[in-house]
């Protein structure tokens, strides 16, 4: 806010200056209604990214820079909020208007960040949406090199890692993870003008200080344990990752801060050994163009692109970790290989697969959104559905090593049959996505929710049955059930017939020619029916909020699932494209050899199809172990280089190649 804005003094505005108060860095949504209202200077920056018409609360000397939008919009405002890197607080009615007695209470529920997205709207389903700390240094062992700690979290699908990097390389790994927000320490050694310029020129973001006591080691580490419900770390497998460790506790911190609710998804922390995997640095990533191209920093035309023919997001996230976390151990390589050479010789098998993964839902946001309390009655819907097709996409895997490398991997696809079978029975298939809409619990599902429905749809028919019975009981052929918005439903009956009206009618309304009357039953109609809208709606919504927590125990189950199913997503996606372009099994070897016959460039093979010239590469551990390339500019010196870079690369995925044949050492 400006240095002195006009103070607009009603029990509202100081309710707003409270929370902008507690809030000062972030724009604040102030719930008035049926909008979100900004004022002061969050007004003017509101409408000038969202475009909307400024104007202000009250007059004169006293007026308010205004700003507004409605509150069914909110998704698609903050999206745009997001983009501008503007960070978001949303402040709620949390108690009901009708009730409250003098000014609404409020409150700000959560706190909205580029690295705390969970909503589907605001992310991109086919990549990570990463939060990342970095805490350093820490002293070396030995004379080693200092160690930071770098941890990284995704909040939209409880993904959770740590992972200890040489001081000179965290601005390399933070390229290689591509997070959304990075926090550091304030005044800490990483927060430096270097880093910060770096992370803007590479990943287009300002990193975010945090008070420097939150990454404190034993801060830190009780956060964990309060997160995880252990005393002690031991079985997570952290032992030396100090600095990780505290990075982590930031992660947590931060998470608790901004989500103000339990983070029941985020249930292990798994440690990232950077010397399992090829070393990437940020100018290897750009120049070998693998997940943004040099010209565009666009995903597409970038080896990610190219080689990505996943069928969820999830399964497309996955590849990316791949691609970009290569394997440098033997085993593990081979393991994928055969996996997918397993598909690769049954076409028909892989593309069952991908067509019933087109079939699938983002099982691991889903599960996020339940444990946050934040998921939509459809989102639930296709939830149910993609866990009645995991008997097909077990029997689908088979028994052989693509099954097996699930199993080890992430666990059987199993086991879900009561969630699948709660959601069939207590969500609508054809609900809407919004809550509030009503329509959402099945039917059959409670016996008091569709009484109140029967109420609203059957209204006139139990009016017609009413008024008849009225008529035989009384004699009186006249007699009417009718309805106004003064005096509600009633019985009409003529001057005529007043000899026969019943004692327990009581008088409502004398006219010229008739008397309207009102009885027991009546009214207790009448006021089921003036109600059983809002009632229904309310009780769906608890209704709502007891099937997703039942849900909840089953968060590890199908956090478990998601991750197979990704698995499977990316070794049928790589099968499919080594067969339809013809890709060979590279020979993966320890040796210090790279052969690779007619080798051709992965990107630039598809684009320019027959006028791309194959290629070969010989070198070996005793002999040829240099090549010198020469020729005049734009002949392809440099397209070759990163043609067998990325071969290599592939190769270490559990990939296959675009080549004839292939030898490659590990590297």
């Amino acid at each position: 806010m400006s240095d002195s804005p006009p103070q607009l003094d009603t029990p509202a505005m100081r309710q707003y200056r409270q929370f902008k108060q507690q809030y000062p860095d972030y724009l604040l949504l102030f719930r008035m209604g049926d909008f979100y209202e900004m004022f002061y200077e969050d007004a003017k920056t509101a409408a000038r990214v969202l475009g909307l018409t400024l104007t202000s609360r009250s007059k004169g000397p006293t007026a308010v820079p205004l700003a507004g939008i409605p509150y069914h919009a909110l998704d698609s405002y903050l999206a745009k909020l997001v983009a501008a890197n503007i960070r978001v607080a949303i402040c709620e009615q949390v108690e009901d208007p009708k009730l409250a007695k003098g000014l609404v209470e409020r409150d700000v529920t959560r706190l909205v960040t580029p690295g705390t997205l969970t909503d589907p709207a605001l992310l991109d389903q086919r990549e990570g949406n990463f939060l990342a700390a970095v805490f350093g240094p820490w002293g070396g062992r030995g004379g080693e090199q200092p160690l930071a700690g770098l941890a990284w979290a995704e909040l939209s699908s409880g993904t959770f890692r740590i992972m200890d990097v040489p001081m000179a390389g965290v601005a390399d790994e933070l390229t290689r993870i591509r997070p959304a927000e990075v926090l550091l320490a304030e005044g800490g050694p990483l927060d430096t003008p270097a880093l910060a310029a770096e992370l803007r020129q590479v990943l287009g973001i300002a990193p975010t200080t945090r008070p420097p006591w939150v990454f404190e080691a034993r801060t830190a580490t009780e956060a964990l344990h309060r997160q995880f419900g252990v005393t002690t770390l031991a079985g997570f497998g952290l032992d030396g990752y100090t600095a990780a460790i505290s990075a982590a506790g930031a992660v947590i911190d931060y998470l608790r801060e901004t989500q103000k609710t339990a983070l029941d998804h985020l249930r292990t922390l798994q440690p990232v050994d950077r010397s399992d995997y090829m070393i990437l640095d940020g100018v290897t990533l750009r120049s070998l163009e693998i997940k943004r191209t040099l010209r565009t920093n666009q995903r597409s035309g970038s080896l990610l692109a190219c080689i990505d023919a996943t069928r969820t997001g999830m399964g497309a996230r996955l590849l990316e970790q791949w691609v970009t976390f290569p394997l440098k151990r033997f085993s593990p390589i081979v393991a994928r290989q055969d996996a997918i050479a397993e598909l690769v010789a049954d076409r028909p098998r892989a593309e069952a697969i991908a067509d019933l993964l087109d079939q699938c839902a983002q099982i691991d946001r889903i599960t996020a959104a339940i444990a946050l309390g934040r998921v939509r009655p459809r989102e639930l819907v296709h939830l149910g559905r993609t866990l009645e097709l995991l008997p097909r996409l077990r029997a689908a895997a088979g028994d052989g090593a693509a099954a097996e490398l699930l199993v080890r991997q992430c666990g059987p696809l199993e086991g879900l049959d009561e969630p699948a079978e709660l959601i069939a029975r207590a969500i609508d298939p054809d609900c809407p996505n919004v809550l509030r809409d009503g329509g959402v619990i099945a039917g059959g599902y409670h016996e008091e929710l569709d009484r109140l429905r029967r109420i609203g749809t059957d209204g006139e028919s139990w009016l017609a049955a009413y008024q008849a019975g009225q008529i035989q009981r009384t004699g009186i052929p006249s007699l009417r059930v009718g309805f106004n918005k003064v005096f509600g439903y009633y019985l009409e009956i003529t001057n005529a017939h007043a000899d026969k009206v019943p004692a327990d009618y009581v008088r409502k309304q004398t006219l010229k020619n008739a008397e309207r009357y009102i009885t027991d039953d009546l009214k207790r109609y009448e006021s089921e029916v003036l109600t059983a809208g809002e009632r229904a709606r309310t009780l769906e919504a608890t209704l709502f909020e007891e099937v997703r927590r039942a849900l909840c125990p089953y968060v590890p189950a199908l956090q478990r699932c998601a991750e197979a199913v990704a698995t499977l997503d990316v070794l049928s996606s790589l099968a499919l494209v080594a067969v339809g372009r013809r890709w060979v099994r590279p020979t993966i070897t320890q040796d210090n050899v790279l052969d690779i016959r007619n080798g051709r460039h992965p990107v630039l093979a598809e684009q320019l199809a027959e006028q791309f010239v194959p290629n070969d590469v010989a070198l070996g551990a005793e002999k040829d172990r240099v090549m010198i390339i020469t020729g005049p500019n734009m002949a392809g010196k440099s397209t070759y280089i990163r043609q067998n870079a990325l071969l290599v690369l592939l190769s270490q995925t559990g990939s296959f190649i675009p080549a004839d044949e292939a030898t490659v050492g590990l590297t």
